[in-house]
């Protein structure tokens, strides 16, 4: 499996701090609704994966899960993880902190 997630550091550390705080946790991009395409951020008990979802790979030991549908349907994209300020309305563990987990596409390599 190539890894088709990144993250940046401080998405990184936050990653680490929860799992110190929580115990196992699992990442997980959503595909959309009132929230919008937010990754998610549970404690594995509350977000076990599911038959359909993807593993794209691990941040600081947890895992990052995508519905395999929606992936391919998104034409089977990168992400970088990032972590931003300020709470939304999310049951993610990271709000908790005041920050909020993000994920974009990785930038492209710059030019010589």
């Amino acid at each position: 499996m190539s890894e088709a997630i990144a993250a940046t550091a401080a998405a990184t550390e936050a990653v680490i701090r929860l799992r110190e705080r929580h115990g196992e946790i699992t990442l997980h991009q959503s595909g959309g609704c009132c929230g919008g395409s937010s990754p998610m951020c549970l404690t594995a008990a509350e977000l076990p994966a599911g038959p359909n979802d993807l593993q794209l790979g691990e941040i600081g030991g947890a895992p990052f899960l995508i519905d395999r549908d929606l992936y391919e349907a998104w034409g089977r994209p990168s992400f970088v993880l990032d972590l931003e300020p300020g709470a939304i309305d999310s049951f993610s563990l990271e709000t908790g902190d005041g920050v909020h987990f993000t994920t974009r596409a990785p930038a492209p390599p710059a030019e010589a």
